[in-house]
């Protein structure tokens, strides 16, 4: 393993990270356009969220991810858990297009659980190196795994 020499100023870094996440949150959003009709012709569980819902969550959510890996990236050590980070950004800007855009539900329900193991995984090595950038990662995981439950649902709920 490689140790790292970080050569940018903290404050640059963390704008990288910030740009990586909203990179993230704009293919979302532009696979989103029509999401608050389709959630809304879906049927869906009693503890559906309404979807006024998702962008605050989205919002709150995408600072502390950016703030995880930036966390991460401060951290001495080697730059093995950046693929980790890196494939739950991928499999995040995906899961958006698959559901709202395709309407591919059971394919976005694949790659949901998928992205579930991946950010369990990030968990998992960010704790090796810094216990607040993992625990960061956290309200992450616990959304993305109620977002499964509720993508299962709607699979059952609309056949």
């Amino acid at each position: 393993m490689t140790t790292v020499h970080r050569s940018a100023p903290a404050p640059l870094a963390l704008a990288g990270f910030f740009a990586a996440v909203a990179a993230v949150a704009v293919v979302g959003s532009l696979a989103a356009t029509r999401s608050r009709d389709v959630y809304a012709a879906l049927a869906q569980p009693p503890w559906a969220p309404p979807s006024w819902l998702f962008g605050p969550v989205w919002t709150v959510l995408y600072i502390l991810i950016a703030v995880s890996g930036w966390l991460f990236w401060r951290a001495p050590g080697t730059r093995a858990g950046f693929a980790w980070y890196a494939a739950g950004l991928v499999l995040n800007a995906a899961w958006t297009p698959l559901f709202f855009a395709a309407g591919a539900y059971t394919l976005a329900l694949a790659e949901i659980v998928l992205l579930d193991i991946v950010i369990a995984g990030t968990v998992a090595v960010f704790r090796r190196r810094s216990k607040t950038a993992a625990a960061l990662q956290l309200p992450y995981l616990a959304w993305t795994l109620f977002a499964t439950a509720l993508n299962a649902a709607i699979i059952v709920l609309n056949p």
